[in-house]
């Protein structure tokens, strides 16, 4: 594991109790991801290609029982294992395994669709082709993709560093142009994209990308 890795997978394992009170119920508190959320469970039943979908990046588990309320099955993965361990004692009707973005724990045409919730603005510009194509690799044709992202010019930060935990990591608040190339590069299609203004103490706009498996 490289150094860049390491270092997001502990400072995530710091995080994971942090994560799992202040965002158990952050779903209430922003309807924009809501009907985000219900649009894509939507498409990913219409489409009938079946209703298990990767929630990656999935850290404490909190969008599991959201996505099977509407309809789907959720199987998380995470690179924190503290996360992952977080995730099973407090969604325990769930599975969820650690793994890595950029090898994915799932077969070829596996999945109905795939969630990037918040959790794509950690990869490198050098690893994002590679991770964008694992997310085509097991979502089947017409299958779905949706990502919820932080608004920025694409550029490198550190992340951590307020918290006072002790931790700090790369972050990348990408441009919504940036998150429709890279979507569209890896063979998926455009059905809808949004934001919503920064609030509550929020720094930047936020993003949401849905888009469909071609093929």
């Amino acid at each position: 594991m490289d150094r860049r890795t390491q270092e997001l997978r502990e400072a995530h394992d710091v995080l994971a109790e942090l994560y799992a009170e202040r965002l158990a119920d952050a779903l209430e508190e922003i309807p924009e991801d809501r009907a985000v959320l219900d649009l894509f469970c939507r498409l990913v039943r219409d489409a009938g290609l079946g209703t298990t979908v990767g929630d990656i990046g999935s850290g404490s588990g909190r969008l599991a029982p959201y996505l099977a309320d509407q309809g789907l099955q959720p199987h998380g993965v995470d690179l924190s294992e503290e996360m992952v361990r977080v995730a099973r004692r407090d969604h325990p009707a769930y599975p969820f395994e650690v793994a890595d973005l950029r090898r994915l724990p799932f077969d070829d045409a596996s999945l109905a669709g795939v969630l990037g919730w918040y959790s794509l603005m950690y990869l490198p510009p050098e690893d994002a082709p590679r991770a964008f194509a694992e997310l085509a690799r097991v979502v089947r044709p017409g299958g779905y993709l949706a990502t919820a992202f932080k608004v920025g010019d694409d550029s490198p930060r550190r992340g951590g560093g307020t918290l006072d935990l002790g931790i700090a990591f790369d972050i990348y608040w990408h441009s919504p142009q940036e998150m429709e190339r890279r979507v569209t590069d890896a063979g998926f299609e455009v059905v809808f994209w949004g934001g919503r203004p920064g609030r509550d103490g929020e720094p930047q706009p936020q993003g949401y990308l849905v888009a469909r498996r071609a093929g």
